[in-house]
């Protein structure tokens, strides 16, 4: 009989295009090992042009999803992605205190993506929405992974060199999550992609290559999933973050195009021959 994996939760929208959402959540899901689960938020409109629509998820079928999936399968660790709405946010804030989700205790790690900005830095939320993912969702966070504009957004600290960089997790982290990832995948100008990951006592350089491709939809969202596929699978948030971004790596430098806009990151490379090079699997 196949050992059953461990399972990991995404709480987020739907990407028609199937290069973001829930849908790149689960493909990493897979690619690194988990079973994956789904809590729909929103349901959106898109392709590789951009966003032309979401219809939110009633609140009461949200946290449902949620009960019902951690009451029978368990859950060994879960993200969050688009929330879309305050009303959703404290929701899903107030439902992960009931199943066993966040920093406290013997909780399952809850890692925080929150979904705030565009690729092209305009807001996603209303200040109102913003406003309880600072109050209701970071403080029960492991880790949260904002972009650079989402930073912006959540902080006010607009990070542009390493001493900003710095600055922006304390500010992030002054917001109750136990561990805060800055990602410089946003910082123009830089030659390498450096992100910073810091607990408020250590601070983590991750020094990666910076990739010429304009294909990177879903990257945030991928690298997420896979730290929570880590965690899941009992690494440390340390080790997680560093093979998730080993994994995201990867994805970009395998993003292909598709439609007439910004293709996706890939993790086919996973499906290549044993011996590939890529992080650890456990």
């Amino acid at each position: 009989m196949t050992e059953t994996p461990r399972t990991a939760l995404t709480i987020a929208g739907s990407d028609s295009g199937g290069g973001a959402g829930i849908q790149a959540d689960l493909r990493t899901f897979f690619a690194c090992g988990v079973h994956g689960m789904t809590a729909v938020t929103a349901v959106t409109v898109q392709n590789s042009l951009g966003v032309h629509g979401f219809t939110e998820i009633p609140v009461e079928v949200v946290t449902a999803q949620m009960r019902t999936v951690a009451s029978d399968m368990g859950v060994d660790a879960a993200k969050t992605g688009m929330l879309a709405t305050a009303e959703i946010i404290r929701a899903v804030a107030a439902t992960a205190d009931e199943i066993g989700l966040g920093a406290g205790g013997e909780s399952a790690p809850l890692v925080v993506d929150p979904v705030a900005a565009s690729m092209h830095g305009d807001a996603l939320l209303r200040e109102e929405a913003l406003e309880a993912i600072r109050t209701e969702l970071f403080p029960r966070a492991t880790l949260v992974t904002p972009n650079l504009d989402e930073v912006r957004l959540l902080t006010g600290v607009e990070v542009t060199d390493a001493d900003s960089q710095r600055d922006a997790a304390d500010a992030l982290l002054e917001l109750g999550p136990r561990w805060a990832l800055v990602k410089g995948g946003h910082l123009d100008g830089s030659p390498r992609c450096v992100d910073l990951l810091s607990d408020g006592t250590h601070r983590i350089e991750l020094d990666g290559p910076r990739h010429d491709t304009a294909h990177t939809h879903g990257g945030g969202d991928t690298l997420a999933a896979a730290v929570t596929a880590f965690l899941a699978k009992g690494l440390g948030v340390g080790d997680a973050v560093s093979a998730g971004k080993a994994f995201i790596e990867r994805c970009v430098a395998e993003s292909y195009p598709l439609g007439g806009g910004i293709g996706p990151v890939s993790p086919f490379w996973r499906l290549a021959p044993e011996g590939t090079p890529g992080p650890p699997a456990s």
